[in-house]
């Protein structure tokens, strides 16, 4: 993970987006979320769906390892925020979000013992295949039962780019999530048409697909 820090350091941060993810506003009534109910963000950079969420009059939870991004957060978005250490993280907190800064796998299931869904943009279409398996156990681990996750994807010829972001099947995620998670597909189309880097790289397509998953109960 510190390859991910010396990404923010150095400004190659192409996946973040200044705009909300389209997907999570048409598809965030699949976490089934009521008023003041706290989101979980996984690996949530300085991503604007956290503002999203806030706006919706929900509470966010996120973990970021880089505490540059997690800074920037706070300063472009105008948030004061206050500081303190718990265990192994700086743990940032502003009206109605906390922001842990620190690695996602000492993340322990009482530190999001309020939420009630989490939503995974870009978190685990970051790691390689050697962590994917990991990531999915430890997001079990650390959620409550009946929990739903609002979880984005992509896929692509793996062969014909290389990432970040990896290319995730349908079939992969219902493997990783196969034991303890209930796993839905709610929509899949090619967006090569909107995607310059994936053109540039003559990258036959790129499938986006956003799945509801609910730990069992």
């Amino acid at each position: 993970m510190t390859d991910w820090v010396q990404r923010w350091q150095d400004g190659k941060i192409g996946w973040h987006r200044d705009v909300v993810n389209s997907r999570l506003v048409e598809f965030i009534d699949c976490l089934k979320l009521q008023a003041g109910d706290s989101v979980f963000v996984p690996l949530c950079g300085k991503s604007q769906d956290m503002v999203y969420l806030l706006e919706q009059g929900f509470k966010v939870v996120g973990v970021e390892i880089s505490q540059l991004a997690i800074e920037q957060f706070f300063e472009e978005n105008q948030l004061r925020y206050s500081l303190k250490e718990v265990n192994s993280f700086s743990v940032y907190q502003a009206k109605n979000i906390t922001l842990y800064c620190g690695d996602y796998f000492a993340l322990k299931a009482s530190d999001l013992k309020p939420i009630s869904g989490a939503y995974d943009r870009a978190s685990l279409i970051a790691l390689p295949i050697d962590l994917r398996e990991n990531y999915a156990r430890h997001l079990y681990s650390i959620i409550p039962s009946g929990c739903r996750v609002l979880l984005l994807t992509l896929n692509y010829p793996q062969s014909q780019m290389s990432g970040p972001p990896y290319a995730l099947s349908e079939s992969e995620v219902v493997s990783l999530f196969s034991k303890g998670f209930e796993c839905q597909q709610l929509q899949c189309f090619n967006d090569i048409k909107n995607e310059p880097k994936f053109q540039r790289a003559d990258v036959d397509f790129i499938e986006k697909a956003t799945y509801c998953l609910q730990k069992e109960k």
